[in-house]
């Protein structure tokens, strides 16, 4: 498929606004939440059988790490847009490359998409996003992710933020609106005795389990509700789809 001027420019400058949040993510509280998730996606796996695994926008390759771990994968592979995160990956061990999932030519039994990869695919990324997941999918293979829900985005993700490691001083500014999360991030990191100023503008948008099945063409096996940041409401739905055997 031959890609237009703008999809590259898209993934250009999603990488750019990734290698921002991969400078930060540790000051997100992201790692202290991460565990509550990793367990769905663990419980899930140690029920089925399967031989290759690939994670979709790896990140800094701590999910991979701790599938390996626990479930004794003989080399998972992690791909990721940002080169920053894939260095972090690399770092760890974990067989990471960046590239886009649909230029790869292996085909997975399990494909996974984790902390809300969906979420930062607008609506024609999501559907070639989806696309790409069944055609890498083997016949009988499983593609699980996680997406947010409307309380996720309007009730925790908006507002302001703001953080300060001494090193490092960031502050965000978040809103949603017709189903589109936008947050301004300004990172001003120390450089001897002066700090250095990046901005980037990271969107998230809202997707239904719906959109995922008719897109896909996967079959949804189970969803479950999960709360990382709030004890009375869930933020996020883990989900978990089938391809069919012919």
């Amino acid at each position: 498929m031959k890609k237009s001027k703008k999809w590259y420019k898209d993934v250009e400058n999603s990488a750019s606004s990734l290698d921002l949040y991969a400078k930060v993510e540790d000051l997100l509280g992201v790692k202290e939440a991460a565990p509550r998730l990793y367990a769905h996606y663990l419980l899930f796996l140690t029920s089925v059988n399967f031989d290759s695994l690939l994670d979709v926008g790896c990140g800094s390759g701590d999910f991979l790490l701790q599938m390996q771990e626990a479930l004794g994968i003989m080399a998972p592979k992690g791909i990721d847009l940002s080169p920053l995160m894939v260095q972090k990956s690399s770092q760890k061990g974990i067989d990471a490359t960046c590239i886009d999932l649909c230029e790869l030519e292996d085909k997975y039994d399990v494909i996974t998409a984790v902390f809300d990869m969906l979420n930062y695919l607008d609506k024609p990324s999501f559907g070639r996003f989806l696309a790409c997941v069944s055609t890498h999918l083997n016949e009988g293979g499983f593609f699980l992710c996680d997406i947010n829900t409307l309380y996720g985005f309007k009730d925790v993700a908006v507002g302001s933020y703001v953080v300060d490691d001494k090193e490092r001083f960031l502050t965000i500014d978040s809103d949603f609106e017709a189903n589109e999360y936008v947050s301004e991030f300004t990172l001003f990191e120390k450089e001897g005795a002066h700090f250095k100023k990046s901005q980037e503008t990271i969107r998230q948008y809202y997707h239904t389990v719906d959109e995922i099945i008719k897109l896909s063409g996967l079959k949804l096996v189970s969803s479950d509700l999960v709360t990382l940041y709030e004890m009375d409401r869930a933020d996020k739905k883990f989900l978990v789809f089938e391809k069919n055997k012919q």
